[in-house]
């Protein structure tokens, strides 16, 4: 849902998300020796999903009902009930919190400035470019050509022949 709402007509920012989360978790599981983050960027998405829409009620199969922030939680609290290790979604829940503090949080404070800059590069491949040699067509020369409001009234009533 992050691409519908929170970046919807930012498709560089969303890719530079990607980006940045990809390389913070690289570089955290090569200390870690961890090789699969899939897991961790799932989450990480779900984090950002979750901090973005503080609003939204959740339910967990029908059981548990909570607020979005409470999401990555709930999953890890789920994950350690299915005997997988915290440490995956650790990973994902701290990179989520690093480029939501980045993004959200830290040019909001006072003094605050933004951080995380999409590349210009990223800008032009990936953000719809506006046309600016486009000139509409003159009225004569625009397909159509049926008048609408003479149409829908109905032609005058010749009963003259009485």
């Amino acid at each position: 849902m992050l691409e519908e709402s929170s970046f919807r007509g930012r498709t560089s920012d969303y890719v530079f998300m990607f980006l940045f989360g990809g390389c913070l978790m690289s570089l955290i599981g090569f200390f870690v020796n961890l090789v699969f983050l899939g897991q961790a960027f799932t989450i990480m998405l779900v984090y950002v999903w979750s901090r973005r829409n503080p609003a939204t009620r959740l339910s967990f199969f029908g059981m548990l009902h909570f607020r979005a922030p409470y999401l990555p939680w709930v999953l890890i609290g789920f994950s350690v009930m299915l005997g997988n290790a915290v440490l995956v979604d650790g990973i994902g829940v701290a990179c989520g919190h690093v480029y939501y503090f980045l993004e959200d949080v830290f040019p909001t404070q006072e003094g605050g400035f933004k951080i995380l800059n999409t590349p210009r590069f990223m800008k032009y491949l990936f953000d719809a470019q506006d046309d600016t040699t486009y000139e509409q067509l003159p009225p004569a020369d625009q397909p159509g050509g049926l008048e609408w409001e003479a149409a829908a009234d109905p032609p005058p009533n010749n009963d003259d022949d009485e």
